[in-house]
């Protein structure tokens, strides 16, 4: 069980990465909440009452304090981010000594431990914003989605935001080949299949491949094309809680999996090739991702058939235009991946569109 109780006092280290603090004497809670944390990857500092170093308990990011020193806490300076710990599931006086030392919660164990390890593992990973998350699909087959995509998170990574590019699409052949890393040491889909709960947005990060200074979660060579809608969910709230962006490039088929995937997005970008039959099919996929993504917009291709441009393209499909993605010709001869060239055509709109969306979270 875990309950909120209002509190708008401002916290002095919300936000950054830091030790959370517990109070307790009792030494079966506190094996519990060690155990807890050791689970979340953090390593807590422990105290019997309020602690004498000057200013931790003011700064530390989250306070774990036991039902039994709820009394010795009374005179503690308020704050945010207390969370009174209980096992007792029938004592209601919780709730009265919990406002007496201004929790944030009260929690009961042990039915509110996933709750209460999650929320140790954003103050052991530093969570502050999440990354603002685009995905890219095509309007149909053949239509540039996966190189968008590409040059979407290589344009972020140049201006220096931390990126993550996540390969959606089984049968499309692998972003890491068309970044030029297929080679690069790293996990791929298949390793995190078995993901479950909560995954470590660090860890992942850094099991990644690094390809033009962004993370690539791509798929092996292998048989592999499945990965669980639970797995999928797991990895990438994990990427999300890094900040910065995360680029994912989606198949036209959604299932499940996708559906997990479309629920974390905050806008996407249908990529249509300005031909009557493909603003057909895009349509069909538009209306299906209606569905699930409130904000989604187009991004035309030319060359155009006689009588569209790219207003009209949007304004058959009903959405909003992102803008005409250009054509760039010799990366493959250059060695270079989309949007590679700084002053290309392709990067130059990605640039634009990134100052548009205006990326939240940190800089790597």
């Amino acid at each position: 069980m875990a309950g909120a109780i209002t509190n708008d006092r401002p916290s002095a280290a919300e936000g950054r990465q830091g030790r959370p603090l517990i109070v307790t004497e009792d030494v079966e809670l506190l094996d519990d909440l060690l155990r807890l944390c050791a689970a979340a990857g953090a390593r807590p500092e422990v105290h019997h009452g309020v602690p004498e170093g000057r200013g931790r308990w003011e700064t530390a990011p989250l306070v774990l304090v036991g039902d039994d020193a709820a009394r010795r806490l009374r005179g503690a300076a308020r704050r945010r981010g207390v969370v009174l710990v209980g096992k007792d599931q029938d004592d209601s006086g919780v709730w009265q000594r919990a406002v007496e030392i201004g929790a944030d919660h009260v929690l009961m164990l042990p039915d509110g431990e996933q709750w209460l390890v999650d929320r140790i593992a954003d103050v052991a990973e530093g969570v502050g914003r999440p990354a603002l998350t685009v995905g890219v699909i095509g309007g149909r087959g053949g239509a540039g989605a996966s190189t968008l995509a590409c040059a979407l998170a290589v344009t972020s990574a140049r201006q220096g935001t931390r990126t993550l590019l996540v390969d959606a699409d089984p049968l499309g052949g692998g972003l890491d080949v068309l970044l030029g890393g297929e080679s690069a040491d790293g996990l791929r889909w298949p390793a995190f299949a078995a993901s479950r709960g909560r995954v470590g947005g660090g860890a992942l990060e850094e099991s990644l491949p690094e390809l033009h200074s962004l993370r690539v979660l791509s798929w092996d060579r292998g048989d592999a094309v499945v990965v669980p809608p639970q797995a999928v969910r797991a990895v990438l709230a994990a990427g999300r809680r890094r900040g910065g962006a995360v680029v994912v490039d989606l198949p036209r088929r959604i299932d499940e999996a996708v559906a997990e995937a479309l629920a974390q997005l905050d806008l996407g970008l249908l990529v249509v090739p300005a031909e009557l039959r493909a603003v057909a099919a895009a349509s069909r996929v538009a209306s299906a991702l209606g569905m699930v993504l409130r904000d989604l917009r187009v991004a035309v291709r030319g060359p155009y058939s006689p009588g569209l441009d790219d207003h009209e393209v949007a304004r058959l499909l009903g959405l909003p235009l992102a803008g005409e993605v250009p054509t760039e010709v010799g990366l493959r001869d250059g060695g270079k991946p989309p949007g590679g060239i700084p002053r290309g055509p392709l990067a130059r709109f990605c640039e634009g569109f990134w100052e548009r969306v205006a990326v939240r979270g940190e800089t790597a």
